[in-house]
C-alpha cells in the first residue's frame, strides 16, 4: 500500500473506533422523491450507517427544458433520511468521480459546527465520513454549503432529514415528500434546450421557475400523488430555497394539524403554512371526498406561470353532505392569461411542420390553457367547458382563433352542457395560438386541423371579440 493511501486508512479507521459504541448497527434506508422510508418501529437508539452520493447530472426542469443539476442521489430534491431521536449516525458523503466540483452536507439536524459542512467537504472521486447524534426530534432540511453556497443549493442540492420522536409519529395511512425550490436560468421560463444557471437572476432574487420536487409537472399527471377517501396523509414540506418563502397549500383541504417549521409546536386547522427557505413543515390531513386536490405556493404567480403546481387525486365514494358539487352558476374571472415575453438577444424557437406545432403547442397548453379546461382537456363542469371530443371547437375552428385572440361571454353549449361564462383574451404570439390551437384540434379525439400563424394574424386584424346571444355581461 503506498504511504498516502495506508495515512489515509489509519486516518479512517482512528475516526471509527474513537466513535465505536455498543448500538446496534443498521443501513439507513434512503428514499427519492415523492416516497419516504417506513416509519421507524424500534423502541431503542442505534447506529444508523447512511451512505449518500453527490451527483451532477442533466434533467428536464420543464417539458424541452434542460438543466445541469446537482443532487444528493441524483435527484431533486436529494434522498429523504428517516432516523430515530438518540440515534447514533455514521454518515458517508461520496462524490462521484466525474463531478465538476467539491460538494459537502450541511444537515440541520446535526448539533456541531457548520451541520458537518467542513468534516464533509468532498473532492470529486472521494469519500468523507463524520458522525453526529441526533440530539433533537423534527423534520431538517439538509443542502451543500460548498461556496458559493447559494449556486449549490441553486442547483438543487438540498433534502429533508427526519428525526423521529423517541415515542415515534401517530400513525397515517401515506406519507409524501415535497420540496420547493426556485430557480434561475439563463432564458426566460420555457425557453428551449439546456439552461445554465444565471447568477445576476439569483441575486437579484427573480427566479424563473418555482417548481415541487425539482421540476415543472413532477406531481401532476401520472406522477400526481394518490390517496384514497378516509385515509390521513402526512406531507413532510420542505423548502430548499434559496430566496424564496413558500405559502404551501393544498387547495380544498385543511390541515388538520401542522408541525410547525418542522418542529414540536402544533397548530390545528390550518390553511396556508408558510415555509422558510432552508426550513421544513409537516402538514397532516383526513381525505373526506374524492378528487383532484391542487398543491400550491400560494404566491400565486408561482403556482401558474412559474411551476410551484402539483396534484393529489383522491378516490373514493362521494359525501354530499361534506360537498355538495356545483348548486350556483356564478361566472368566474381568471387571473389572466400568462404573457410570455422572450429576452432580447434570445432567438424564438418557431415549428417548421405540424408535429413540432403540436409539440410547442402542448407546452403553451400546458402553461396557460390547462389550469381551467384541465389536463385531458376535460374542463370542469359548470365552469370551463371541455375542449376534448368538443362540437363547439370542432364545427368552427376559425371561431376559436377568434375565442383565444379577442375573447368570447355569453352562453355557449359544449357537448349537451351550457356554460355562461367569459373567457378572457390571452396575450399571446400568433406563433404560440397557432401551435395550442394545432395541438388541441388533434388531441382527446378532437377532429385533427392545422392553424397556422398566418391565419391568427389575419384574424387578429379581422376577427372580435365573441359576444353570444343572451350574454348578460
Amino acid at each position: 500500500m503506498k504511504p498516502c493511501k495506508l495515512v489515509a486508512a489509519i486516518s479512517f479507521a482512528l475516526a471509527f473506533s474513537a466513535q465505536a459504541s455498543s448500538l446496534p448497527v443498521e443501513e439507513a434506508v434512503l428514499t427519492s422523491p415523492p416516497l419516504v422510508p417506513p416509519p421507524i418501529t424500534r423502541d431503542h437508539a442505534a447506529k444508523v450507517v447512511v451512505k449518500m452520493e453527490t451527483v451532477e447530472k442533466v434533467m428536464e426542469i420543464a417539458d424541452g427544458v434542460e438543466y445541469m443539476f446537482w443532487t444528493f442521489g441524483g435527484s431533486v430534491p436529494g434522498q429523504f433520511l428517516r432516523v430515530r431521536e438518540g440515534d447514533e449516525i455514521e454518515f458517508h458523503l461520496s462524490n462521484h468521480p466525474d463531478s465538476k466540483m467539491p460538494h459537502n452536507i450541511d444537515l440541520h439536524a446535526v448539533t456541531g459546527p457548520g451541520g458537518g459542512a467542513a468534516a464533509s467537504f468532498t473532492a470529486p472521486g472521494h469519500t468523507s465520513v463524520f458522525n453526529f447524534k441526533a440530539l433533537n426530534p423534527g423534520l431538517y432540511v439538509y443542502h451543500c454549503a460548498t461556496a458559493p453556497v447559494g449556486m449549490h443549493i441553486a442547483n438543487g442540492m438540498y433534502g429533508l432529514i427526519l428525526v423521529e420522536p423517541k415515542e415515534g409519529l401517530p400513525p397515517v395511512d401515506r406519507e409524501y415528500y415535497v420540496m420547493q425550490g426556485d430557480f434561475y436560468t439563463k432564458g426566460a421560463y420555457g425557453e428551449q434546450g439546456l439552461q445554465s444557471f444565471d447568477m445576476d437572476k439569483a441575486i437579484r432574487e427573480q427566479a424563473d421557475y418555482v417548481v415541487f420536487n425539482g421540476a415543472v409537472g413532477a406531481l401532476n399527471g401520472d406522477k400526481a400523488l394518490t390517496a384514497n377517501v378516509g385515509e390521513t396523509v402526512r406531507l413532510y414540506v420542505g423548502n430548499g430555497g434559496p430566496n424564496l418563502v413558500s405559502s404551501f397549500h393544498v387547495i380544498g383541504e385543511i390541515f388538520d394539524k401542522v408541525n410547525v417549521e418542522g418542529g414540536t409546536a402544533i397548530n390545528e386547522n390550518v390553511q396556508t403554512t408558510l415555509v422558510p427557505a432552508g426550513g421544513a413543515a409537516m402538514a397532516e390531513f383526513r381525505l373526506d371526498v374524492p378528487g383532484n386536490f391542487i398543491m400550491v405556493d400560494h404566491s400565486i404567480f408561482r403556482a401558474f406561470n412559474k411551476g410551484a403546481l402539483g396534484m393529489m387525486q383522491v378516490s373514493g365514494p362521494e359525501d354530499h353532505i361534506v360537498y355538495s358539487g356545483k348548486v350556483a352558476d356564478n361566472v368566474y374571472l381568471p387571473e389572466g392569461s400568462a404573457v410570455q415575453v422572450m429576452p432580447n438577444g434570445h432567438p424564438k424557437v418557431t415549428a417548421k411542420n405540424k408535429e413540432e406545432r403540436m409539440m410547442y403547442g402542448k407546452r403553451v397548453y400546458e402553461a396557460n390553457c390547462q389550469a381551467c379546461h384541465q389536463n385531458e382537456g376535460q374542463g370542469i363542469p359548470g365552469a370551463f367547458p371541455p375542449v376534448a371530443g368538443s362540437d363547439f371547437l370542432n364545427e368552427n375552428p376559425t371561431r376559436a382563433v377568434d375565442v383565444v385572440l379577442h375573447g368570447l361571454k355569453g352562453p355557449i353549449k359544449v357537448n349537451g352542457q351550457a356554460f355562461d361564462s367569459i373567457m378572457p383574451a390571452m396575450r399571446l404570439s400568433d406563433e404560440d395560438v397557432a401551435n395550442v390551437l394545432t395541438y388541441v384540434l388533434n388531441s382527446w379525439d378532437n377532429d385533427g386541423g392545422d392553424i397556422t400563424p398566418e391565419q391568427v394574424a389575419e384574424r387578429r386584424e379581422e376577427g372580435k371579440p365573441i359576444v353570444m346571444e343572451g350574454s348578460a355581461h
